[in-house]
């Protein structure tokens, strides 16, 4: 997933062929391993397999699909033991990004993170480097199709959310804590809300605009190549007019 523009971001998943879908598969039964290496198979008790399974969810990832990833990761001895790794620097004209990674070989996935940087005329940073510009919250959004702003909002503080958000033409968005997310999340879903992705988030305190088409191709390149890449999990970026780039 990339931030921002989350929800244009989640409109062209929805849109996206097969071979994304795949991709989308592949890294959340990785997501799934680890959680459940973590934490043990039983959602009740584990509540990061709980998100991760509803993240599943919400990428319309099939039961069936589901129960396969987690019958795999429950039986799993030996396997690849995958770690959890952020990588930060900098896109064209100095767009901040953070790269959070699943991996099993951290010299092939630094290699190829260093990569895409250089290959969008960006650069990898050091730790820390970018992360003083993010806040970490989590992330809840609902579509506002037959959704009532005001009951919601007030639903929504009762849960514990810490701001409410209903700019955006398609979807209300609500913040929490990031450790918050994912109760808060059953909780509206309890009220019969459908939430279409929940998750803690990098939220940008500033933002920076492209204004050559140039640097908007080789941004939204380097996105694509993050996203095809099995050993990226999320990437998050403070690139403010990513909605008026048409590709």
């Amino acid at each position: 997933m990339s931030g921002h523009s989350k929800w244009s971001t989640i409109k062209r998943k929805k849109g996206a062929n097969d071979a994304a879908r795949a991709k989308v598969f592949t890294k959340i039964g990785r997501e799934l391993a680890v959680a459940v290496k973590n934490g043990g198979a039983d959602p009740n008790v584990n509540s990061k397999l709980k998100d991760v399974i509803a993240k599943a969810k919400q990428n319309n990832v099939p039961n069936d699909n589901i129960e396969r990833m987690l019958k795999k990761a429950a039986g799993e001895t030996g396997g690849a033991d995958y770690e959890e790794i952020i990588y930060e620097g900098y896109g064209p004209s100095g767009v901040a990004v953070i790269v959070e990674a699943l991996t099993d070989n951290r010299n092939r996935t630094a290699g190829e993170v260093r990569h895409y940087f250089d290959k969008a005329g960006g650069n990898m940073g050091n730790p820390g480097s970018v992360t003083f510009m993010f806040s970490r919250e989590g992330v809840i959004l609902i579509e506002k199709e037959d959704v009532d702003e005001e009951a919601l909002m007030m639903d929504a503080i009762e849960a514990g959310a810490t701001d409410f958000l209903s700019d955006d033409d398609d979807v209300f968005e609500i913040r929490t804590v990031a450790n918050d997310v994912g109760a808060i999340r059953d909780d509206l879903e309890a009220k019969g809300y459908k939430t279409i992705s929940s998750e803690p988030a990098y939220i940008p305190s500033t933002y920076t605009r492209l204004e050559s088409q140039d640097d908007m191709w080789k941004m939204s390149r380097m996105i694509d190549m993050f996203e095809e890449n099995d050993d990226v999990q999320n990437i998050w970026h403070n690139w403010e007019n990513e909605d008026d780039y048409e590709g």
